[in-house]
């Protein structure tokens, strides 16, 4: 069993930046991966980024995260975090991360279904 524990959730001003963090406790002594998820109302949920802990390789599920998104870890694998940075108002969401112990495919690497464990998710609302 993995627990997942999202923080770092805040309300911010178009523009802004916010760092999410994702702590992993349970048994985290084999292999995980982590992903960051996210879901605004009304709309599916939709992944964003994923990052093997053990070697800090990381995925990104376009161009277009990847060049205002970060995914990294601490020096403790336990914790990653989300750096999000010149936010929009489109950015506004719950943001979930999620771990399985496997390495997802490319053709499900973004499919919630995926991934066998979520946290509780962090609120980011971006407003102008």
């Amino acid at each position: 069993q993995v627990q997942l524990v999202e923080s770092g959730g805040d309300s911010v001003q178009v523009g802004g930046s916010l760092r999410l963090s994702c702590a992993v406790s349970g048994d985290t002594s084999g292999d995980y991966f982590v992903a960051w998820f996210r879901q605004a109302a009304g709309k599916e949920r939709e992944g964003l980024a994923l990052i093997y802990p053990r070697t800090g390789a990381t995925w990104y599920v376009d161009l277009s995260v990847r060049a205002r998104f970060i995914i990294s870890k601490a020096n403790a694998r336990e914790t990653v975090h989300l750096q999000m940075t010149s936010l929009k108002p489109e950015d506004t969401a719950m943001y979930y991360c999620a771990s399985d112990p496997t390495f997802p495919p490319s053709n499900v690497r973004w499919s919630p279904g995926t991934y066998k464990y979520w946290g509780q998710g962090t609120q980011v609302t971006v407003s102008s």
